[in-house]
């Protein structure tokens, strides 16, 4: 990942658990001739990377100790150059992006069911409060052709990169606009970016929630 300013990095820490949060991200491999994709759910647990693949992709191929790269992407809005309070400020994209790199291996067969278990623990978690759905509930002729069919992949995370890009290098009366901004369009992603944008200078006046201006 180039990182456009120190400023924009995110410490290592902070970085791993974005990444464990978002529990999502890009898993990618060159195979000697191009590189090699796939969007896959994970877990992020003691510094391994956890996640799984069909036996089709060809990925689990690659998964023979060499390096993997995840991209991991949090929350990301576009500002438009009229919303600054200040005039010829330049149009950009806020973001937060994680990206984690180490050398990734095939596990036994033996271990999908307790990667299974351990993936579907978290992702039911986000799902709270209904009773969490499990691997046992199914038919265990299904579920065990279904365990064959995937490659465990973990990948020992060697270096970690992040990098959030909120303005930090504008002055206040600019912050204040696009927060303002972000916040009366009420879009999602816009929101998210904004309460952080918020937590980074807590000391500013930024008014009611949604209000729009610069002072």
């Amino acid at each position: 990942m180039h990182l456009l300013q120190p400023e924009f990095a995110i410490p290592r820490e902070e970085a791993l658990e974005l990444a464990a949060r978002r529990g999502f991200g890009l898993l990618t491999a060159f195979d000697g001739r191009r590189p090699i994709a796939s969007h896959l759910p994970f877990i992020l647990r003691d510094g391994i990377v956890e996640l799984h693949v069909t036996r089709a992709n060809p990925l689990a191929a690659l998964a023979d100790g060499r390096d993997f790269l995840l991209a991991v992407a949090g929350p990301d809005t576009y500002i438009s150059n009229d919303w600054y309070a200040r005039p010829d400020n330049v149009s950009t994209w806020l973001y937060e992006a994680v990206h984690l790199t180490g050398p990734a291996r095939r596990r036994e067969v033996t271990g999908n069911r307790g990667h299974g278990d351990a993936l579907l623990a978290v992702a039911e978690a986000r799902v709270a409060p209904k009773p969490p759905w499990g691997l046992a509930t199914m038919e265990p002729g299904k579920r065990e052709a279904m365990l064959a069919a995937i490659v465990t992949i973990e990948i020992e995370v060697a270096t970690v990169e992040g990098q959030r890009k909120h303005n930090q290098l504008k002055p206040d009366s600019d912050h204040l606009a696009i927060v303002r901004m972000l916040e009366s369009r009420g879009e999602p992603n816009g929101r998210a970016i904004a309460a952080r944008m918020r937590a980074a200078r807590p000391g500013l006046d930024y008014g009611a929630e949604g209000s729009r201006g610069a002072t």
